[in-house]
């Protein structure tokens, strides 16, 4: 098991990108969290396979439909804490 940490810029809040996020999350049966940045930007952490992770970070460049993403910071790490779900968590 694998964690994804990713920071995903552009039209990415007011648009359902955070609930979004976590359905597809949901169905691949990731675990992890998504919140906005009081910057602008949505960030994540999501845990399970690496299959699972690279098409939640594929999905993530298209986002929910009024989405419009200019870039994505990302990186996989080992798991140090794993979740028990995945939680939309409130602006930081």
């Amino acid at each position: 098991m694998e964690q994804l940490h990713a920071v995903i810029s552009g039209r990415v809040q007011g648009v359902w990108y955070r609930a979004s996020t976590q359905q597809k999350a949901q169905s691949l049966e990731l675990v992890g969290w998504v919140r906005n940045l009081s910057d602008g930007r949505v960030e994540l952490l999501a845990q399970g396979p690496r299959e699972s992770l690279e098409v939640l970070l594929a999905w993530c460049y298209t986002g929910p439909e009024n989405a419009l993403v200019s870039a994505i910071d990302f990186d996989y790490q080992r798991v140090t804490e794993r979740a028990d779900s995945f939680s939309v968590g409130a602006t930081v």
